[in-house]
């Protein structure tokens, strides 16, 4: 495989592992399960941050990646959050609001790019939120309680904080709609 495809093809490793986490995750309820799921999750995770250096340290950014690394990281952490529901380990109120902040800022993303080519880059609350919300999902698999609600909650802040960011930095688009 070329290097230039590398990227893509770990972006293409996490959407696959979507269906196995939930499969392990469906037919397993033990701890065992839970340890397999929190490890395919880990991994996944990993692949995020891997992708994505690679691709900047080998300038091979490609439409592909830019539309499937941030859909995939979507989909893997809304997965993982409705199963924890599922789970009972999260509050479905916690993983509504994270799920409806994604999908605001998906929608503001693509707005931005329409309305004028802008990219929305994602700044250190986006990031933190997405670091929180990533280790919040391991460690309630792993059933550590304590530090996977920490994180959990630490999560909800920078999900609702970060939203907020995006929209304020992005209200111009807004200006003429309710006059």
């Amino acid at each position: 495989m070329k290097k230039e495809n590398i990227p893509n093809a770990l972006t293409l490793v996490r959407i696959a592992l979507i269906p196995v986490f939930i499969l392990v995750l469906t037919l397993g309820h033990s701890l065992t399960a839970h340890l397999i799921a929190a490890l395919i999750f880990a991994f996944a995770s990993v692949t995020d941050y891997l992708d994505g250096y690679l691709a900047r340290k080998w300038q091979v950014v490609t439409n592909f990646g830019k539309f499937a690394d941030p859909m995939a990281d979507k989909l893997l952490v809304m997965s993982a959050f409705i199963m924890l529901i599922e789970l009972k380990m999260a509050p479905a109120w916690i993983v509504a609001v994270i799920i409806c902040r994604e999908l605001a800022v998906t929608g503001l993303r693509l707005l931005l790019v329409e309305t004028g080519g802008t990219v929305l880059a994602a700044a250190m609350p986006g990031k933190i939120k997405t670091f929180t919300q990533m280790f919040a999902i391991i460690f309630l698999l792993l059933h550590w309680t304590l530090l996977g609600q920490i994180l959990l909650y630490t999560a909800l802040i920078f999900t609702i904080y970060s939203g907020y960011d995006y929209f304020k930095g992005s209200a111009y688009l807004f200006k003429d709609t309710f006059k």
